[in-house]
């Protein structure tokens, strides 16, 4: 609309530069052609991306939510023109009976009514004037009112039946978002020097799944993994890299195991007074930016750059490294920047700055002059916000850092660095994993368990469970391994993922292997069950597509209509996600889908064939379209879940 009405305001700007020479005035004819060109490019620039939207939005998947929402909205309006943001509540009906969508608001307006204008109306009056107010709409069937005041909605099939049609020649398109927008989202950021840990895996395996969310909906995602590479513990890595490998500078020295180096620095650091000194000196030297003490600390980075990126090639994660050494530079302008703004305050030779509302300040300097986590914390947050301009950041963080993190959002707030009313920043918190003991997860000799250990016992596993159920003796190897892999890290995934991020969750192999209920093995095999239905009947791709342009999909059993209901519901699913960040609502929704659609496969035959023979005499090939459009969905969300499927399983 603001598009429409800006072409118009144009044209009518071109018409009068036009009309200068008719009307006797003579302003310099250069400016006035430039003048007239700048609006032309921006007129057509204007139309191209109208054009643009329109064919995206004609493409984009309906969010039937927030049609009833605006239908809803506009019954309300219609009906109480004097009530301000009046509530407006549309959920999908739990029960057949309740119709497809109920609208819960008139209760709510009672109340409002009561406390600003001391008028007593009941729900189901209040209810019955908003029906009466229902605009004309594509979606509705027919309204009614139940109980004291709800508003049950049941749905037009030739609508649900014209969507589902769209979905399959489309394909799976985003819903329409408005303006694409930038989001920055931090994830993973282990630590140089040791291996990632199990508390790792969360934070990586959430931040790439938002990250794959964010850019399936259209939005430009930088993915940045904020490495712990920079710190005085870097010090005592690079003099027990001299002592141990004295010609590193022309031999790349040949560490093997990281940690154990790690663990013998930190101990020789503890216990030998003269390699401590020698440690701090080391640091002075990195950060004065020495040639030699440079090229130490990038050979220790890389020996674990090397060793994370083994888990991000198993997981499939994608990541720009951008850790705490990037901002060094920027640590001095952080500080003149609080100090000219007033907010610092010198505490036994530490500059710090309290935030309100936060009992502990910001340490923004040491007293010996160096920096902290806090002022890199600020420096990275600026940076994202000026320099990446971003709209969106995303901080996926374990909750222990929440107290940390909430001060320095509010200290960026306070010196004007963004509005929280413009620029969304979000700390998406995450509890830990547990041992089956309820206990954190530890090795039996109490050691943190490392990644790579748990994703090998994953393969280890997911084959012993194939060859249980035999998949060895129907798969080739190359199938068996690809079953192999899909079912261990999507397993892997699934477990963390189908639970609320903000809880603790308790990791068992056992349970996350269980091909029943609502785990990645089940779903999978549900999956490529819904993907051979149609390969079985000698059914095509191409045939398929000629189907979903021909075919009227009929929606009449009430297994084919709850199916086809829920199918829709995805682009609802993906709206709230992206609003609460909360990813496991995806997973509910993928394991609604699967057993809706076995209630489905059980009562309606798809292909039906002769008892006798078992030759096929009749493909229900609107069934077909319903079973497809089912496994283009599951496709997707397992996508954006970071879970690869296979087609034999």
């Amino acid at each position: 609309a603001f598009q429409e009405n800006e072409i118009k305001l144009l044209t009518a700007e071109i018409e009068r530069l036009k009309n200068f020479g008719c009307l006797g005035i003579s302003p310099s004819l250069e400016g006035l052609r430039d003048e007239n060109a700048k609006l032309k490019y921006r007129l057509n620039f204007l139309r191209k991306s109208l054009q643009e939207e329109r064919s995206k939005t004609a493409k984009s998947m309906i969010n039937i939510n927030s049609c009833l929402q605006e239908v809803f909205g506009a019954a309300i309006q219609a009906a109480y023109p004097d009530l301000e943001n009046p509530p407006l509540v549309v959920t999908p009906s739990q029960q057949p009976k309740f119709g497809d969508y109920q609208c819960n608001s008139a209760m709510g307006i009672t109340q409002i009514l009561l406390k600003t204008k001391e008028q007593k109306v009941s729900p189901r009056e209040i209810a019955e004037k908003i029906t009466k107010n229902i605009p004309a709409n594509e979606c509705i069937e027919k309204v009614e009112i139940a109980g004291p005041g709800f508003i049950n909605v049941h749905l037009r099939k030739d609508f649900v039946s014209k969507q589902l049609s769209s979905l399959l020649m489309n394909g799976v398109q985003p819903p329409a978002v408005g303006k694409r927008k930038k989001v920055v989202v931090d994830f993973s950021s282990p630590n140089i020097a040791k291996e990632m840990h199990v508390g790792h895996l969360r934070s990586t395996i959430i931040g790439e799944s938002m990250c794959r969310l964010f850019e399936f909906a259209g939005y430009d995602v930088l993915r940045l993994n904020h490495l712990g590479d920079w710190g005085t513990q870097f010090g005592m890595l690079i003099a027990h890299l001299q002592d141990k490998f004295p010609d590193y500078l022309t031999v790349s020295p040949p560490i093997g195991d990281l940690q154990a180096f790690y663990k013998e620095s930190k101990r020789r650091f503890d216990t030998e007074e003269e390699f401590k000194k020698r440690a701090y000196q080391c640091v002075v030297l990195l950060q004065s930016k020495n040639p030699d003490f440079i090229k130490a600390w990038e050979l220790i980075c890389d020996v674990s750059r090397k060793e994370f990126q083994k888990i991000y090639n198993c997981l499939d994660i994608t990541l720009i490294e951008r850790g705490e050494s990037f901002y060094q530079e920027m640590m001095k302008d952080i500080v003149k920047e609080f100090e000219d703004k007033g907010f610092v305050q010198v505490d036994d030779g530490r500059k710090i700055v309290f935030v309100p509302g936060f009992p502990v300040p910001l340490t923004i300097m040491k007293s010996d002059g160096g920096y902290t986590y806090d002022t890199s914390d600020l420096a990275a947050l600026r940076h994202r916000l000026r320099e990446e301009k971003a709209d969106i950041l995303i901080y996926v963080v374990d909750s222990g850092q929440s107290v940390h993190l909430q001060t320095v959002f509010a200290a960026g707030q306070m010196i004007g660095w963004y509005d929280p009313k413009v620029t969304r920043v979000t700390h998406a918190a995450f509890g830990v994993v547990l041992g089956e003991d309820k206990k954190k997860f530890k090795t039996r000799s109490g050691d943190t368990v490392r990644l790579i250990d748990l994703l090998e016992e994953g393969l280890k596993r997911a084959m012993d469970k194939l060859k249980d159920k035999e998949r060895d003796k129907v798969l080739t190897a190359e199938e068996l391994r690809a079953a192999q892999t899909s079912v261990a890290f999507g397993c892997i995934k699934y477990a963390d993922l189908s639970h609320n991020r903000l809880n603790d969750y308790v990791f068992s192999f056992d349970k996350m292997l269980d091909d029943r209920g609502n785990t990645a093995a089940y779903l999978l095999y549900a999956f490529t069950r819904i993907r051979a239905i149609a390969r079985l009947a000698s059914i095509d791709e191409e045939m398929l597509r000629k189907a979903a342009r021909e075919e009227v999909l009929v929606l009449d059993h009430e297994k084919e209509w709850k199916l086809g209901k829920c199918i829709l519901r995805f682009p609802e699913i993906l709206q709230k996600i992206l609003e609460d960040l909360l990813l496991h609502t995806l997973c509910d929704y993928l394991y609604e889908l699967a057993t809706t659609f076995t209630e489905f496969y059980d009562n309606c035959y798809c292909v039906e064939k002769d008892r006798q023979s078992g030759q096929i005499v009749k493909v229900n090939m609107w069934r077909l379209l319903l079973c497809e459009a089912t496994a283009m969905i599951m496709a997707k969300g397992f996508d954006i879940l970071g879970i690869k499927p296979v087609q034999r399983m």
